[in-house]
């Protein structure tokens, strides 16, 4: 039964440029797992000052402890993708859900390393889970109009947790050392219950309806998500069309018969083995989206911001702490912004924009740190430093943050896409875990400053990939996007790509 949240189907909004309300609610419900995740990282960064200290870890040891939640999301969101096809979106966030808060009790409990592991790697496979299915999610329920907006608040979600789990570091950390840490960690549990019946009130992704035969649901539920019935109707045509359901079957279904699923090909046969020239370029584009994301250095800086700040001078472990929160601040600032401005600016001009100029500020805080290592604490390095890692935040969460979710999630056609964003998530995880578990180690051998000018050279090769290869998605349905790579008529990306530009 379609849960309407007394919206009326009949009455819609008469403006179609009008946000959908109701669209906008389930939306933003979907991504409070975002927020869950966010404030997991975000608290780590904090929390490890004081786990290495109550437990007496060394280096390695909490390089392990960081990273090996990615290692696990990479289970968890390639089978995401598969469940998410099986038993529905919103299921699929739910159980996402209740593994966050298996993850956080354990945790919180902690009472030794080996423990603290299987709570981090718990929760790393509800990560895997929450990356995956709230983009997709708010995009199939999005209408092209605002799908940037309401597909990048997972992004914002998980920039606001990062903030909150950096508020928690700063006052939770003035408890006991035994106590601060454990329950910075294991109030995560709170909202994963929640959300896990809070999810059940919400409607189920009117795609993913169509893919199993519902179509009766499937346009109920399209009239609830849309401004008019005439918008509804264009939007459910154009699904029926990619889902290669004809007219005759589909008024057969919605008078209360039903379709047959398609399951005539493999998914990954369709994105792996034997993909068409469409989908071949849509999977290079978005995993390649997600690669440069945190090979850029993101990861670097919202995990170990506090030794950043502490290899530029900033010695006090509340300064330190304060600083952090900062970079929080900043970081939800700027993605706030980047919603607005998705649907208006587009998604290329925003990618290219932020790439640059994280280029710069990866360059100049690569600067300040070999001054600093060099000539010992110079004030003007320091202030610089700290300008120039909220710079790169900034141009990051305005940009590549935001629009890797969204660009990724909207461009694969609808029956290969929770699958496809799950390829993107592990590739997303794999690269995650990388830089998390290996930045203290590569500080140590080409030092701090060197290290960011590795993540600088690395993000003029990820503009140029970008110039190249993502052509502009704004305000296009999603049933066209694999013609903007080539498909269906034959034009390729390049001449598709200054069409749109145009």
């Amino acid at each position: 039964m379609v849960q309407a949240g007394g919206h009326n189907s009949l009455g819609s909004d008469p403006n179609p440029t009008h946000m959908n309300k109701f669209a906008c609610r389930c939306a933003i419900v979907a991504s409070i797992i975002s927020i869950i995740f966010g404030y997991d990282t975000g608290v780590m960064s904090g929390a490890q000052i004081f786990i290495r200290e109550d437990l007496k870890l060394n280096d390695t040891r909490i390089e392990v402890l960081v990273g090996i939640l990615n290692l696990f999301a990479l289970v968890g969101s390639l089978t995401a993708g598969k469940t998410s096809d099986v038993i529905g979106r919103r299921y699929t966030i739910a159980l996402s859900s209740l593994i966050f808060l298996v993850g956080s009790v354990l945790m919180g409990y902690g009472p030794n390393y080996a423990v603290l592991m299987v709570g981090r790697c718990v929760a790393g496979v509800g990560v895997g889970f929450a990356l995956m299915i709230a983009p997709v999610y708010s995009a199939e329920i999005s209408p092209a109009s605002h799908r940037g907006f309401l597909t990048s608040l997972p992004e914002l979600c998980i920039s606001l947790g990062i903030l909150l789990g950096y508020v928690s570091n700063y006052f939770l950390g003035k408890l006991t050392l035994k106590l601060g840490w454990r329950l910075m960690l294991g109030i995560a549990a709170i909202p994963s219950l929640v959300l896990a019946f809070g999810i059940m009130k919400m409607p189920e992704s009117p795609r993913w309806l169509v893919m199993q035969g519902r179509l009766e649901e499937a346009k109920k539920i399209m009239v609830l998500v849309s401004n008019t019935e005439q918008e509804a109707e264009e939007r459910f045509r154009d699904i029926l069309t990619a889902a290669e359901i004809d007219g005759d079957s589909a008024v057969k279904a919605v008078g209360g018969g039903s379709v047959k699923k398609n399951q005539s090909k493999s998914v990954w046969r369709e994105l792996l083995i034997k993909p068409r020239p469409a989908v071949r370029l849509i999977l290079i584009a978005a995993v390649g989206i997600h690669f440069f994301e945190h090979a850029t250095g993101i990861e670097a800086v919202v995990l170990y911001s506090p030794k950043i700040f502490k290899k530029a001078g900033v010695v006090s472990k509340d300064k330190l702490l304060l600083a952090t929160v900062g970079v929080g601040v900043t970081k939800a600032v700027f993605i706030i912004l980047a919603t607005f401005l998705l649907d208006k600016v587009g998604r290329r001009k925003l990618l290219l924009t932020s790439t640059g100029g994280m280029f710069l500020a990866l360059t100049s805080l690569a600067v300040s740190l070999t001054m600093v290592q060099r000539y010992g604490r110079l004030a003007w390095a320091l202030s610089l430093s700290i300008v120039s890692t909220y710079a790169f935040v900034a141009f990051f969460s305005i940009g590549l943050g935001p629009i890797t979710w969204v660009y990724s999630s909207e461009i694969f056609p609808f029956r290969l896409r929770a699958q496809g964003v799950s390829i993107c998530v592990a590739v997303n995880r794999i690269m995650n875990a990388t830089v998390s578990m290996s930045f203290l180690s590569i500080t140590e051998a080409i030092s701090t400053g060197g290290t960011f000018f590795l993540f600088a050279g690395l993000a003029v090769v990820a503009w140029w990939f970008f110039f190249v290869m993502l052509p502009e998605t704004k305000g296009l349905p999603l049933e066209d996007m694999e013609k903007l790579f080539g498909g269906g008529d034959g034009e390729g990306l390049e001449i598709q790509t200054k069409r749109v530009n145009s």
